[in-house]
């Protein structure tokens, strides 16, 4: 059926079709692919490659013989595997006498080169496929010229390479050769091309737009099957399709497809339908642990999430006393939680509800048990505090920084001490006790020891050093005071 210039054996003859068709005059070299040299010879049809050029090389027939290996790579062509078919073919335009065809190229062409595509038609009732191109073309888009008007017609293309010509593409419905006049297409609106969400019991009324000359064709199938009548309505007008259901179930979520069709032009669309209600309720509430003013709380999720994803769950308390719940947690998006600041002498219980998009599971889970909040003891407590060792050497956290002031200005030294026994403070100067003099004003408070210098002059500038000394040990920090005559 590929359609061919040359004589017909040449397409039965995978190995090298080309080179066949080009030579056929010339026997000597490539004896061994065409049936039509074999008259000559006709002992044997494998020798046929030996016997051809025996009229020149009649006596050293033999040497020919070590050249048996050329036929190996003739095997090895058979097996080269032809093209895959080409895919998405499809109707482009339809007129009074022709038709215009677009496909995409075969994911696979072996390992030979693509030589082209070849179009077939057969009449709607025949079997009898014929070419419409003489040669194989390379482009993805042709147009059937010549055609009847009125005439219908099923379509197919093959892919041809050198290993031969692969599975047809064919066009699932026949052609009918008249004019459209505008090509079918679905306008679907922006809201529906995402998940179309709806609550069990909801009305499904989808109005979806369309447009196509002569009037379209309009089919709607759900994994490839007709709809269920006796729950959806389908009612087409010249311009749209309306999809409606009375009471949506669980049952009618799922995509829709939906397909618009002229003479076998369509365009396809998809109606994600997802129906939802609310979760079930949370499964294995546990009271995990209580301690002090806390309670600690596990669940697995609901067995049904109402066909919606979970987005969390609500927690509620309910104290003995009032019997009230009241929400202890919003939206927990774990499957536990602590609940904290609970009041002391009281019992509580607990309950969890699962969220999804449709609301609060129409249940709860509440726990078996309860959880009694009691006073803690501190007995203890002061027993265990004089055992720590808390003795300490004096440590510096904060040293001394160097100042500068002037002359007249009072100033501070500061800096911080930590040990135990408390360590007691002594200030220097220039390695010298400052003992009492009204001039310094010491004093230490919360580990902070200060020494205030009142109205300094020049000659109160040098070395401070602060030491803390305990039983212990000792330790010591200094700085730098620099005090400055007024400008």
């Amino acid at each position: 059926p590929a359609p061919e210039k040359e004589p017909a054996p040449t397409p039965k003859e995978e190995p090298a079709p080309a080179p066949a068709a080009e030579e056929p005059p010339a026997p000597e070299h490539r004896p061994d692919t065409e049936q039509p040299p074999a008259p000559p010879d006709e002992p044997a049809p494998v020798p046929t490659a030996e016997v051809t050029p025996a009229p020149e090389e009649g006596p050293p027939a033999p040497p020919d013989e070590p050249q048996a290996p050329a036929p190996e790579p003739k095997p090895e062509k058979p097996k080269a595997e032809p093209p895959s078919a080409p895919l998405s073919l499809t109707v482009e335009e339809v007129s009074e006498n022709s038709v215009t065809l677009t496909w995409k190229a075969p994911e696979q062409t072996g390992r030979s080169a693509l030589d082209g595509y070849v179009v077939e038609i057969c009449k709607d009732g025949s079997t009898d496929w014929t070419a419409v191109n003489e040669e194989p073309f390379l482009s993805t888009r042709y147009t059937i010229q010549g055609l009847g008007s009125g005439d219908k017609i099923h379509v197919r293309v093959k892919a041809v390479s050198a290993s031969g010509a692969s599975v047809p593409a064919t066009l699932e419905q026949p052609v009918l050769v008249r004019e459209i006049l505008q090509l079918p297409r679905i306008r679907m609106p922006r809201h529906l091309r995402q998940t179309y969400v709806r609550r069990v019991g909801d009305a499904l009324n989808i109005m979806i737009p369309f447009q196509g000359k002569p009037q379209p064709e309009v089919i709607w199938t759900k994994g490839g099957q007709p709809l269920d009548t006796s729950r959806i309505n389908i009612r087409n007008t010249q311009k749209d399709t309306i999809f409606y259901i009375r009471e949506a179930q669980r049952s009618d979520s799922g995509k829709y497809e939906l397909a618009v069709r002229i003479n076998g032009a369509e365009d396809k669309a998809t109606l994600d339908i997802r129906v939802i209600e609310p979760p079930g309720p949370p499964r294995n509430l546990k009271l995990v642990d209580v301690w002090g003013f806390n309670v600690a709380l596990e669940w697995t999720p609901p067995a049904d999430n109402g066909n919606s994803e979970i987005k969390g769950y609500v927690v509620q308390k309910s104290d003995k006393k009032s019997g009230k719940w009241f929400t202890a947690l919003e939206r927990c998006t774990r499957t536990s939680c602590t609940i904290s600041d609970l009041i002391i002498g009281n019992t509580y219980s607990f309950r969890v509800f699962a969220e999804n998009a449709c609301g609060l599971s129409e249940k709860a889970a509440i726990t078996s048990g309860v959880a009694n909040i009691k006073k803690t003891k501190t007995a203890y407590q002061p027993e265990k505090i004089p055992q720590r060792d808390m003795m300490e050497p004096p440590k510096f956290t904060q040293p001394l920084t160097d100042r500068t002031t002037t002359r007249g200005y009072s100033t501070h030294l500061f800096c911080s001490v930590r040990g135990f026994p408390q360590p007691k403070i002594i200030w220097m100067k220039n390695q010298m006790e400052i003992r009492e003099d009204p001039k310094y004003i010491a004093m230490i408070e919360q580990g902070v020891c200060s020494l205030e210098i009142r109205k300094p002059s020049p000659f109160d500038g040098g070395i401070y050093t602060c030491k803390a000394v305990n039983p212990l040990g000792e330790a010591s920090v200094d700085c730098k005071l620099d005090v400055k005559g007024k400008i």
